[in-house]
């Protein structure tokens, strides 16, 4: 009887499947999960140089990208961003919004799914053209759909279809809308360690670049998220990392890097229940 009662009570709740990945970035690229309502998220990531320049300038640690950024929390469906990079002295803002949540009882949804729109501007100084370049062709627009499950304790999938939209290109030979397929896991290893990896197979490619590979390790740390990891991209919002990757794994082109996560709850969050989060 005390079995039936407790499958009876199980079915009446709704347990959301969390921590699908440790952060808000699988390495360059947004996972499903979001930042906390209330919660403040600074972020420092950090690209060394490429390894294969050698020893000269100690295999790319003499050589340094970075991204500093913010991520808030305003519900516990609605994530929001900004970021500014050394790489091409970019600044960009995003929103990610939940759609469904994975989770089993009342509401048995077997994925979550999320949706990411990113502005990215580029305020390098223009080069002489001989045509009239507006200040809006500097900004480049990347929009997401972000499918995930976790199977088990141990692993979590994601698909990411994307298209990013150039406001200009150099030729009538480049498209403005460029499409790809991200994929991203995470393995857990021990408690506090996860092994995580990402690829973005772009459909259409601007020549010169390459598909983003990156793989590396989630090691948590009370407040503290650090990922230390190796990519071929250089540049670490959407837009750079996704369409100008000029690095190959084959030949050395990847950088060693790291991420930081530390987050501040700004606003104390309400006690609801667990199918009001829903």
């Amino acid at each position: 009887m005390q079995d039936d009662q407790n499958k009876k009570e199980k079915k009446e709740t709704t347990d959301i499947t969390t921590s699908i990945f440790k952060t808000t970035r699988i390495v360059n690229s947004q996972s499903i999960e979001n930042t906390g309502a209330g919660v403040l998220d600074l972020k420092i990531s950090h690209r060394f140089g490429m390894v294969n320049t050698g020893g000269y300038n100690f295999f790319g640690l003499d050589q340094a990208t970075m991204r500093i950024g913010m991520d808030y929390g305003i519900s516990n469906r609605l994530e929001i961003g900004l970021g500014r990079s050394t790489y091409n002295k970019e600044y960009d803002g995003f929103f990610k919004f939940r759609i469904l949540r994975q989770s089993t009882g009342k509401v048995n949804m077997p994925l979550s799914l999320s949706v990411v729109s990113t502005a990215v501007l580029n305020t390098l100084k223009d080069q002489t053209t001989s045509y009239t370049i507006h200040y809006s062709d500097h900004a480049s627009y990347v929009n997401q759909v972000l499918l995930a499950r976790k199977f088990g304790d141990f692993f979590s999938l994601q698909l990411a279809p994307t298209m990013v939209h150039y406001n200009i290109v150099p030729t009538t030979a480049y498209r403005n809308d460029l499409y790809s397929m991200g994929t991203g896991f995470r393995l857990r290893l021990s408690k506090r360690v996860n092994l995580t990896g990402e690829y973005y197979y772009q459909v259409q490619r601007i020549p010169g670049y390459y598909n983003s590979a990156s793989v590396g390790f989630d090691i948590e740390t009370g407040g503290h998220v650090f990922q230390l990891f190796f990519t071929n991209s250089t540049g670490i919002n959407e837009r750079s990392f996704i369409t100008q990757t000029d690095g190959r794994w084959g030949n050395g082109g990847v950088h060693f890097g790291f991420n930081i996560s530390r987050v501040f709850t700004v606003v104390k969050p309400k006690q609801v229940s667990n199918d009001k989060k829903w």
